[in-house]
C-alpha cells in the first residue's frame, strides 16, 4: 500500500477525522442515520415521499456505469451478511446511488486509483423491504438489543440512494485491506477513530478521499458514508 500517509496515533487521527469531514446530523444511536418510525408511505413522517419505479430509473444510477473499475460485493444479496440469509429486494450484484452521489463516487474512485487503491462497495441503494427485513430478523431472533442500541432501524438513507458502505482494495494484490473489523461489526471496535497504526491510516485515507467529494462518514461505522443530494425519494424498487 502507498505510504504517503504516515501512521497516526489515536489523538491525531481523531483531529484529522474532524477536519476531513463533517459528521451528519443523526438520531442518537441509529447506525445509518435512520429514525424509528412507521413504515414509509407516500406521506412519510419525515416528509420524504416514496418514488415509483419510473422515478428510480431517472434518479438512481449504477455506479459501475460511471466507473467500471469500482468493485461491488453487495452483501445482502446472499447469505454473507449478519442475518445469514439473502434480504428481499437484492436480485443482482449491482450498486445504485442517487445520480449526484454516483458521480461523486466516480471521482473518489479516480482519486484512489492514483494511490494504487480501489473502492469496494458492500451496500448502496437498499430497497425499503430489505430494511424492514432487518428489523424483522432482529425481532424474530431475539436480538432486539440491535434495535435499541441503534444498529438496526426501519428507516435508512440507503433507501434514498444517498448512503454507501464501502472499503478499500489494494490494486497490486486485488485484496481488500484489513480495516480492523469486518463489515457490519456491531461493537465500538468499528468506530472510525477507534484504531491505531496502519488500521488508523487506512480508515483515515478512506475518510479523506470520500470527504473531498462530499461524503460524510458516520463515526460509529468506518465503512458508512452519506451524501447530501436533491431531490430525495424513498424507494422500494428491487435491485436488478
Amino acid at each position: 500500500m502507498p505510504s504517503s500517509l504516515r501512521l497516526l496515533p489515536l489523538a491525531a487521527l481523531c483531529a484529522a477525522l474532524l477536519s476531513a469531514c463533517t459528521i451528519e446530523d443523526r438520531t442518537p444511536g441509529r447506525s445509518d442515520g435512520s429514525r424509528a418510525e412507521a413504515p414509509p408511505s407516500a406521506n412519510a413522517p419525515d416528509g420524504i415521499p416514496t418514488g415509483t419505479a419510473a422515478d428510480a430509473d431517472t434518479l438512481l444510477v449504477d455506479v459501475q456505469m460511471l466507473d467500471s473499475t469500482i468493485r461491488v460485493d453487495m452483501r445482502y444479496r446472499d447469505s454473507g451478511n449478519f442475518t445469514g440469509a439473502p434480504l428481499p429486494g437484492y436480485d443482482a450484484n449491482r450498486a445504485f446511488l442517487h445520480r449526484d452521489a454516483a458521480a461523486a463516487l466516480a471521482r473518489v474512485q479516480a482519486s484512489l486509483r492514483e494511490q494504487g487503491l480501489s473502492l469496494l462497495v458492500y451496500d448502496a441503494y437498499r430497497p425499503v423491504r430489505a430494511t424492514l427485513a432487518m428489523v424483522a430478523w432482529a425481532e424474530q431472533t431475539g436480538q432486539n438489543a440491535l434495535i435499541t442500541d441503534g444498529y438496526i432501524a426501519d428507516r435508512s438513507r440507503h433507501n434514498l440512494g444517498v448512503a454507501i458502505d464501502c472499503t478499500l482494495v489494494d490494486l497490486a494484490t486485488g485484496e481488500p485491506l484489513d480495516m480492523g473489523t469486518p463489515y457490519d461489526t456491531f461493537t465500538e471496535a468499528a468506530n472510525t477513530a477507534n484504531a491505531l497504526g496502519v488500521i488508523a491510516e487506512r480508515r483515515l485515507r478512506l475518510v479523506i478521499a470520500m470527504a473531498r467529494e462530499g461524503f460524510a462518514n458516520y463515526d460509529r461505522e468506518w465503512w458508512h458514508y452519506s451524501y447530501a443530494a436533491a431531490p430525495l425519494l424513498r424507494f422500494d424498487v428491487p435491485v436488478q
